[in-house]
């Protein structure tokens, strides 16, 4: 990432882990923002999938899983609180294992991978739920940004697990 930052400067003097004195500024940026953005994808998922408890919450989400191609099935064997639990469930485990990525990276590479394509299907609500009011879609929009923070999460935390 430095060398990204700094293309113009010959490699001799970001190589072999010599830092330029900014360089240090930028390191410390890159450790804290790895922090908020992993931590916060955590937490995200930990906090999303505590509401899917509430019968609001599972109300709410009614629409955009009985038009979904991918959880349409759940309400075939489940009501729909049960399965708004079922969905809370697997959020919150997903959210644990990000969590636990000191302890358990090669479980927190695969709830990474788990997570986008959890993230994925949600962002397919976008164009699988008919009359999706306009609020909810830029609600939803956030989900792209949250999958790009999933798919960086997996590999981060396969690499840290073969270290």
């Amino acid at each position: 990432a430095v060398g990204l930052l700094f293309r113009e400067m010959p490699p001799t003097l970001i190589s072999n882990q010599q830092r330029l004195p900014m360089n240090s500024l930028f390191d410390r940026f890159h450790v804290v923002g790895h922090f908020i953005l992993l931590y916060a994808l955590g937490a995200f998922f930990i906090f999303s999938g505590a509401l899917k408890f509430t019968a609001h919450e599972a109300e709410g989400i009614r629409p955009l899983v009985e038009s979904s191609p991918f959880l349409f099935w759940l309400y075939i064997p489940f009501s729909v609180q049960a399965a708004s639990n079922l969905i809370g469930v697997i959020e919150i485990t997903i959210g644990a294992l990000l969590l636990a990525r000191r302890l358990a990276p090669v479980l927190a590479a695969y709830a990474g991978l788990v997570a986008a394509g959890s993230l994925i299907v949600t962002i397919s609500f976008l164009f699988t739920t008919p009359g999706l009011p306009e609020d909810a879609q830029g609600f939803l929009l956030k989900d792209v940004f949250l999958l790009g923070i999933a798919l960086w999460s997996a590999p981060d935390a396969w690499r840290a697990s073969r270290t």
